[in-house]
């Protein structure tokens, strides 16, 4: 520099030239900054701006000069702790180059640069922070799961000591046929205990309990997933449908059987060509009045059921979707109970078995085909709670909107998008254990004439987990919320619940598929060892993103949903009424994007979870919004609604997404409020903090084009979600180890 008071703005420049890029945005803001200050003459002043000059960046040598000049000054002050002191330090207090510290630290802001972290940055690596950052226990980790377990404790508690004993060892034969005996042998274990019978009245053998069926099933996951998914067809979709479906005849006949495993069965609703399109379904189920049956056919090979759990080797009965037919008039898709094989197993007359063979993953479940060659079945096997057939032969149905009554139906079966998402949060729990303790564990280069140092230590390892692991704790109080709606339901919330199941279902479920795959990648090649189980959990939940609802399909639903209500309210609204909308629950329209707003950069700002929860909601009201405006300007000029909704699908993907992120982030936030436990509040905070700013950075261009924030803004978000992962580091294995996953469960050598 050419005089000493100039070397304050050393940091400055080294900071904003380190990364080789300087925008024309950091060239105005340092540039007037200069101009504004007293004491520099117009000679420093060229001299100044000639080393912010985008046309003639420094060179090599510059660079290490400065980076040198801070390092020695800062070893020379080791008491520094902002880049004013740094500042001042260079120029030996030339104080009337600044106007006060608020002034400079506006300047920090305005540039997106956090000061404590770059002081952090610039420590000797003889005491290198990095090398220095360790797992500590700052907290009670039993409390932490005593809040993650809630209510379900006990249940919870008893089924991981079940699935702890010696005959839950996992089975390692690469033999199918074997593979699958031992899960069903399981799943004759856990019927024993009265597990799979929990949802079941007690009148039936059962516990009349869904709340704890369901942490059953998310305990159950932290085992193998071919046992959960075994476990869910048979008591779960089986048992289910013949409880959501039947009536008293059918829960006397049959619940009981079931909940033993002493009737094992299916649910026969896909068919090769009509997945997600049940309405569409081919299978058909036509009344015989004369002798008071039904006949149950498939009509072409493309109408059998397919990826049938429980068909292809253990199936005795199949609850089957058929279009009933009575009198050549088709009154849509209804239920029937079908037998498949007798008691030894073997196929009954008019039914084709297939084997869908090896699959992804999930090898210990016998997913098969089911063909129907007009199969008569007794008149008693319809599930008739919602459609029968009286006495005269005459169809009959206390609703009598077909519509209706067909989703009424499909509602009732809502319970296993609930329960695949929370299997799908236990596997993500799994691998994360997984991977963070192992990532601590794992050391690797290191400062130089020092040890090599934990790779968890490493801002960017962080980076590709943390985030994911404020995640997850974000998903799980969403579930909770999710299963307390279900459970606590009322007729006019069942639109809007199915809607969030479904939400939730994709939400978790697409999580779950991005963590594993980043756990295996930053484990590296002992990922990639079976005997750490990242594999078998990447294959077997893999398909969780299709069954029980393609997830893109699934969004449409809760998009249309959102829009639906979006319509009740406001109806046919004018420009005026969506902007109202937009900003109903934001202080104003003002406060939310004035310059100040939009540029604000600070810790209290940045932090702060009414900030998070408005942006949020800022987010999904306007996208809403534009859908509303979109689809029915496309439907105004002439669209069939339904290629209008053709049209705008990718933004219907939008709507859901919105949703959904405000909802985990609100049931987070209000699962924190209730917390008393100082320290537990204060890193389930940071979680919270985390999970919130990594979305808004995820989403930073549509806040930018929105105006919402500017590029300043989103910069120094990006920065506190680094800082913040740094910050949750040395909680990160007592966060993970609060899941309290049974080690034999975990099972990877990596980490013990």
């Amino acid at each position: 520099m050419k005089n000493t008071k100039l070397q304050a703005f050393t940091p400055l420049f080294y900071l904003l030239w380190s990364d080789d890029l300087l925008t024309q945005k950091e060239f105005t803001t340092l540039k007037e900054f200069i101009i504004s200050k007293t004491g520099i003459s117009p000679e420093d002043q060229e001299y100044l701006f000639s080393k912010i000059d985008i046309s003639n960046p420094p060179s090599r040598n510059e660079l290490s000069q400065w980076k040198a000049d801070i390092t020695k000054t800062i070893q020379n002050k080791p008491s520094i702790k902002n880049i004013f002191e740094l500042a001042g330090a260079l120029s030996e207090k030339d104080s009337d180059i600044y106007v006060s510290e608020s002034d400079f630290l506006k300047l920090e802001n305005d540039l997106g640069i956090l000061g404590e972290e770059v002081i952090q940055n610039f420590k000797s690596k003889a005491d290198s922070f990095t090398a220095s950052s360790q797992t500590t226990n700052n907290f009670d980790i039993q409390k932490i799961t005593k809040i993650l377990d809630g209510e379900q404790a006990e249940i919870i508690k008893k089924v991981k000591t079940v699935i702890s004993r010696p005959e839950f060892a996992y089975e390692t034969s690469a033999d199918v046929a074997v593979y699958r005996e031992t899960v069903y042998d399981w799943c004759k274990i856990l019927a024993k205990e009265n597990l799979g019978n929990m949802a079941y009245p007690k009148r039936y053998g059962g516990g009349e309990n869904i709340a704890d069926y369901f942490a059953i099933m998310e305990t159950l996951s932290y085992h193998d997933l071919s046992l959960v998914i075994k476990f869910g067809v048979q008591f779960g979709l089986w048992g289910m449908s013949v409880q959501s479906l039947g009536t008293e005849k059918h829960y006397a006949k049959y619940l009981n059987d079931i909940g033993t495993l002493k009737l094992p069965g299916c649910f026969a609703m896909t068919e090769t060509h009509h997945g997600s399109n049940v309405k569409g379904l081919e299978t058909t189920a036509t009344y015989n009045h004369k002798d008071q049956t039904f006949t149950i056919h498939t009509p072409h090979e493309k109408a059998q059921k397919e990826y049938i759990g429980n068909a292809a080797v253990h199936g005795q009965m199949a609850t089957v979707f058929a279009k009933l037919i009575v009198d050549d008039h088709d009154y849509g898709v209804n239920a029937f109970i079908v037998p498949l094989r007798d008691a030894e197993g073997n196929t009954l007359s008019g039914i084709t078995i297939g084997d869908c063979g090896h699959k992804m993953g999930l090898n210990g479940v016998d997913n098969g085909t089911i063909s129907f060659d007009k199969v008569i079945i007794p008149k008693e096997n319809m599930l008739d709670r919602f459609a029968s057939v009286n006495d005269k032969g005459e169809f009959e149905s206390p609703i009598p909107s077909d519509n209706r009554r067909f989703f009424t139906m499909l509602g009732t079966l809502v319970g296993g998008r609930i329960g695949i998402p929370r299997s799908a949060l236990a596997a993500a729990k799994s691998g994360l254990t997984i991977t963070i303790r192992y990532s601590d564990l794992r050391r690797q280069f290191g400062p130089e004439g020092g040890s090599e140092v934990p790779i968890l230590n490493y801002r960017m390892h962080q980076r590709r987990l943390l985030p994911h692991l404020a995640k997850t704790y974000a998903v799980h109080f969403a579930l909770q919320y999710l299963t307390k709606r279900f459970l606590n339901k009322t007729e006019d919330e069942m639109q809007e619940i199915e809607a969030l199941a479904a939400g939730m279902k994709s939400y978790s479920t697409w999580s779950t598929r991005d963590i594993l795959q980043e756990c295996r990648e930053a484990i590296g090649g002992k990922g990639y060892l079976s005997e750490n189980r990242i594999d078998a959990l990447k294959n077997d939940t893999e398909i969780y993103t299709t069954f029980e609802g393609d997830n893109t399909v699934l969004m449409q639903l809760v998009a249309k949903n959102r829009l639906s209500e979006f319509r009740k309210s406001f109806g046919e609204m004018g420009s005026l009424g969506i902007i109202n909308y937009v900003y109903e629950n934001a202080k104003t329209a003002i406060a939310e994007k004035n310059p100040i707003a939009t540029r604000r950069t600070d810790d209290e700002h940045l932090l702060d979870d009414q900030f998070h929860i408005q942006a949020f909601i800022h987010r999904e009201k306007t996208i809403l919004a534009s859908a509303a405006r979109r689809i029915k300007k496309l439907v105004d000029s002439g669209l069939e609604p339904y290629d209008a909704f053709n049209v705008v699908q990718h933004q219907m993907i939008d709507v859901a997404e919105a949703y959904l992120e405000r909802v985990v982030l609100e049931q987070f936030q209000a699962a924190i409020q209730a917390i008393e436990d100082v320290k537990i509040k204060e890193i389930l905070t940071k979680l919270n903090q985390l999970y919130a700013l990594a979305q808004i950075e995820k989403n930073k261009a549509w806040y930018l084009e929105d105006g919402y924030m500017e590029a300043v803004k989103t910069k120094a978000i990006r920065k506190m979600v680094n800082q913040l992962c740094w910050d949750i580091r040395p909680d990160a294995v007592a966060l993970v180890n609060a899941f309290d996953i049974p080690e034999s469960c975990l099972a990877a050598p990596i980490a013990v």
